[in-house]
């Protein structure tokens, strides 16, 4: 909360700055070199604020019992990344409970809850391929995002000579 000028909201527990400053650092430097970057749960949320976007930081009802998805269905919006992955409602696995609130520069929301709920978010004038969603779709049967995911970093150019890396 601290990083978009909120109060933190005492149901959400204590801030893990140390993760969050590492994970901000990680997106930062995805962003950087352009790789495609997915952002899952807390990842969709902290690319978010990386952009300067605010969370909603607790919503009732969501993640209650630890350790136990729940699911429901997500609409995508058309003519986004997410939609030519997933273009029809989807039904995802979800355990959060905080949401985004104001989408970060350059962020468009790609996919709804029925409440309205941005469930997933892009980058689309961004360096490469960015995606964010806020379930969890490694605990679901559906892959498409994955697929996407993996057909992306397949597409990508290879790596410059002059970048520091193993071997160099």
């Amino acid at each position: 909360p601290a990083r978009y000028g909120a109060e933190p909201d005492p149901r959400t527990g204590p801030p893990a700055r140390a993760r969050d400053t590492w994970e901000l650092a990680l997106i930062e430097a995805a962003l950087a070199a352009r790789v495609p970057l997915l952002g899952v749960c807390r990842g969709m949320q902290l690319l978010n604020v990386a952009l300067g976007g605010t969370l909603v930081q607790h919503i009732e009802g969501h993640a209650e019992v630890v350790g136990v998805f729940g699911g429901h269905p997500v609409r995508p919006v058309p003519g986004t990344l997410y939609a030519g992955a997933v273009p029809e409602e989807a039904f995802v696995p979800t355990y959060h409970h905080q949401a985004v609130d104001r989408l970060g520069t350059g962020l468009v929301a790609s996919a709804h809850a029925a409440d309205g709920t941005v469930e997933a978010l892009e980058l689309p004038s961004g360096p490469g391929w960015v995606l964010g969603v806020q379930w969890h779709p490694e605990m679901g049967e559906d892959v498409r995002v994955m697929r996407a995911l993996v057909a992306a970093a397949r597409s990508g150019r290879p790596v410059p000579e002059d970048r520091p890396g193993p071997g160099r």
